[in-house]
């Protein structure tokens, strides 16, 4: 269910929990001690039981970490979160940073005191965040020390209880690859990597790998575990058997010894004794996998997780469930739109009653699992913060002459969706109507482009922007990120962005979302799921060229586009689309919504 950020949050955190953990970390021989938001899967989503720096500061993004030494403390959050911040964490206790402009390094560069002790926890800390750590300490004549154990925990005396999510097979119907396939296919990776085992510590990865899925943390599927599996021979997966049901035991052991995870690190001691090569991801892996395995005399080969490629280019059967689940999300989300069209110019609604009325629509499907991420609701001022998260403090009243801005997605068992749409309500002005319209010509641009073999998502990033280049302005998000199927909703290595490394290969799913956000004012943002197709040859090239097929059918908002500031390829895209969602989602509403859809779908 919809949840605001308000919801989580602990009143009785800030000094008192600060204090604690001092206690214990003076009771440790321990000067300092670094918190950051990561479980030791470092994922997006961190259930409850890991969930360390909201309890000690009360803040609960999704990104962030606290230094604390003996006087001294400091909480780094980035961009998105310099209002959350200061509306939950007690500023005289953990001063705000900026996480990449003002990053913590640079703190404990100008903190840290010759002699001192910085402790981490070695499983929340990857291993090349900790070559970065081990610098700035030598740098400082300081020791960093990597603990088993969290001192946070000695003192977290209501620390909930780890997840317990129950595991569900993941049908083939749905994944189109049994598991056995999935893993030949790894291992054969694995061999020419000259590897002898790898450490998976992605739960997505493992997830896809095994083709399961769990409930273990909000919004995402996951199965919390870790797994190792060899260049030959038997995976060993490592999960609290509590989440399996007998059927699901009986049909996993035909693939994996399953392990419970209390026995993981021996288990790398023990691969580490064989004298293997393994391979780790150095920026997904904590660094206390890395030193069991290297203590034990193993050693490393450092490389991508092997299977966040495999897993992000879909195939055939999880691109019809993804484009099925975009339809059935379509029709919901129009029938939203058509709601919001007689509440919103009443003056009444806010950003929470229309997040929840969203979700109720993706509910009456019947085929919600839960939505993708916490909705972001963004009425007036709140939609200039890019990634605002609702709060009932926060919480606007949908102002009549301003932009609104909804960016929010669903699971279903075949696919993953993620929108944004600014929609109009009431009279919009010249301006707002630009803004808008230099965005969707960005977007435009994304889903029109030609590329060819080997192209990167930085090469085509400039594609979004030009356009608000030549204006003199420009958004500080990325434009677009990678998308899994019934998986995570932002998912690598694939994005559109200006650091986006990876070459785009067909069957890849990523958004396009260029926006605009005038500080104070309103936020515009325009998102569609989009599949990059196999190349083709195009009349009269030499080359074939990839492109895409945008999955996401729902209407731009006329209101708010300046027809003359788009051309006429730009007109016709508009158009063709525009006549592809009345065609497509028309029949799947009501007669009061199809003539809604009717009117918003007509051709400029």
């Amino acid at each position: 269910m919809f949840q605001t950020f308000e919801d989580l949050s602990d009143p009785s955190c800030g000094a008192p929990h600060a204090a604690l953990l001092r206690a214990e970390l003076t009771r440790r021989g321990l000067d300092g001690f670094l918190i950051p938001r990561a479980d030791a899967h470092q994922g997006e989503y961190v259930p409850p039981h890991d969930c360390r720096l909201q309890w000690l500061t009360g803040f609960t993004g999704s990104a962030g970490m606290a230094a604390v030494l003996g006087r001294d403390a400091a909480i780094f959050v980035d961009g998105r979160y310099t209002i959350q911040v200061r509306d939950q964490v007690d500023m005289s206790v953990f001063p705000a940073q900026h996480l990449v402009n003002e990053p913590v390094t640079d703190w404990l560069a100008t903190h840290l005191q010759p002699g001192q002790k910085l402790g981490i926890d070695a499983m929340l800390h990857t291993v090349r965040e900790v070559r970065r750590l081990e610098d700035v300490c030598r740098e400082a004549g300081a020791e960093l020390v990597k603990l088993s154990d969290n001192p946070l925990d000695a003192v977290w005396e209501d620390r909930p209880e780890p997840p317990l999510g129950a595991v569900e097979l993941y049908p083939t119907i749905n994944s189109g690859k049994d598991a056995t396939q999935k893993i030949a296919e790894i291992q054969e990776i694995l061999r020419g990597k000259k590897a002898d085992a790898c450490v998976l510590t992605q739960p997505d990865s493992i997830a896809w790998l095994f083709n399961i899925r769990g409930s273990d943390v909000g919004h995402t599927p996951l199965p919390l575990s870790f797994a190792t599996l060899p260049a030959d021979g038997k995976p060993a997966l490592h999960i609290d058997g509590r989440k399996l049901s007998n059927s699901v035991r009986d049909s996993l052991s035909e693939l994996t010894d399953i392990v419970e995870p209390s026995a993981f690190m021996s288990g790398l001691e023990t691969l580490g004794k064989t004298g293997a090569s393994v391979l780790i991801d150095p920026s997904l892996a904590g660094v206390g996998i890395a030193d069991a395995i290297t203590a034990a005399g193993g050693s490393l080969i450092e490389a991508q997780d092997p299977i966040l490629l495999p897993k992000a280019v879909k195939n055939t059967v999880e691109l019809e469930g993804a484009r099925a689940a975009h339809i059935r999300d379509a029709a919901a989300y129009i029938n939203f739109l058509c709601w919001f069209d007689e509440e919103a110019p009443k003056g009444n609604l806010d950003e929470i009653g229309a997040a929840e009325k969203l979700e109720d629509f993706r509910r009456q499907t019947g085929a919600l699992k839960d939505i993708s991420f916490d909705t972001i609701s963004g009425a007036g001022p709140n939609g200039a913060i890019c990634h605002y998260r609702v709060s009932r403090s926060s919480n606007l009243k949908i102002p009549v002459g301003k932009p609104y801005l909804i960016d929010s997605g669903g699971q279903y068992i075949d696919g993953t969706t993620d929108i944004t749409r600014t929609l109009a309500v009431g009279s919009m002005t010249d301006e707002m109507k630009r803004h808008y319209t230099l965005v969707l010509k960005g977007h435009i641009a994304i889903s029109t482009a030609k590329f060819p073999a080997g192209t990167t998502g930085a090469q085509l990033d400039t594609l979004a922007r030009i356009d608000l280049w030549k204006a003199g302005l420009d958004f500080d998000h990325g434009t677009g990120h990678g998308v899994g199927v019934y998986l995570g909703v932002h998912e690598g290595p694939q994005r559109i962005a200006k650091t986006g490394t990876q070459p785009l290969e067909a069957g890849m799913i990523l958004s396009n979302e260029p926006g605009y956000y005038p500080t104070g004012e309103y936020g515009i943002r325009l998102e569609n799921l989009e599949i990059v197709t196999e190349p083709r040859d195009i009349p009269g090239g030499e080359r074939p060229m990839h492109g895409f097929e945008t999955i996401t059918l729902v209407p731009m908002d006329l209101r708010l586009i300046d027809g003359a500031l788009l051309t006429k390829a730009e007109r016709d895209w508009l158009n063709t689309y525009h006549a592809r969602v009345y065609d497509s989602i028309g029949p799947l509403v009501g007669e009061k919504e199809r003539a809604w859809l009717e009117n918003a779908t007509r051709a400029i």
